[in-house]
């Protein structure tokens, strides 16, 4: 069973899991926001991922976290998969689970157990452009298509809706003229996704983050 340290302070270091399908870029920017202390009072316990071949995986194991692939395709059933999913998550006995560009559907007892305890980053300023189909490069397709200045990253809860829980953080990014879906990934990323997420671990760390209803408070 793993333990839990003091911080400085004396809060409990929060216990946090990744989830994660790919790279995990979003992931090495919590990692390194732990490591230069932009995120405080947190502890990386695990990464999860659905695929085994996630460089994800990678970036955990050569930093020493612990790393599981817990995959649809090793089970027969999505019901089966979903009841060995939460009892992975579980077993890190987590305070927060964070989905960093993880690309399977929540199951439904998972939200309702980690509710308000489970935060996901979109590549987005929600409402426009999330909800079912809009992922990754679909979402900055999109934008570029519709034409639109000013793209930007969201962090919100996780509810039983796609993208629709408690906003936490929003930071904008304005579209240059020639962007192409790639480059402007590129920029969201940099630009926003690895500078709210972190910031956005360290809030709730640190007690910061309130639900109200829909909303979230941030306080000083």
């Amino acid at each position: 069973m793993l333990g839990r340290d003091a911080s400085e302070n004396g809060r409990e270091k929060l216990r946090a899991v990744v989830m994660v399908s790919g790279g995990g870029t979003n992931l090495q920017a919590i990692i390194d926001g732990v490591k230069d202390g932009t995120i405080t009072n947190t502890e990386l316990v695990g990464v999860i991922s659905n695929n085994r071949n996630a460089y994800a995986l990678k970036r955990a194991e050569e930093n020493g976290i612990p790393g599981l692939c817990v995959s649809p395709k090793d089970y027969e059933t999505r019901a089966v998969f979903n009841e060995k999913l939460l009892e992975a998550v579980d077993g890190f006995q987590p305070d927060l689970v964070v989905l960093a560009g993880y690309l399977v559907v929540i199951p439904p007892e998972m939200i309702a157990r980690y509710r308000n305890r489970m935060i996901n980053i979109h590549p987005s300023l929600i409402p426009s452009f999330c909800g079912k189909g809009y992922y990754g490069l679909k979402v900055h397709e999109a934008a570029l298509a519709r034409g639109v200045k000013v793209v930007g990253a969201t962090v919100h809860f996780v509810d039983e809706g796609t993208d629709t829980g408690p906003i936490i953080l929003q930071k904008a990014v304005e579209v240059e003229q020639e962007d192409t879906p790639e480059v402007l990934q590129r920029r969201v990323m940099e630009q926003a996704e690895w500078k709210i997420l972190p910031k956005a671990i360290d809030l709730i760390a640190n007690g910061k983050v309130q639900v109200e209803e829909n909303r979230t408070v941030i306080l000083p």
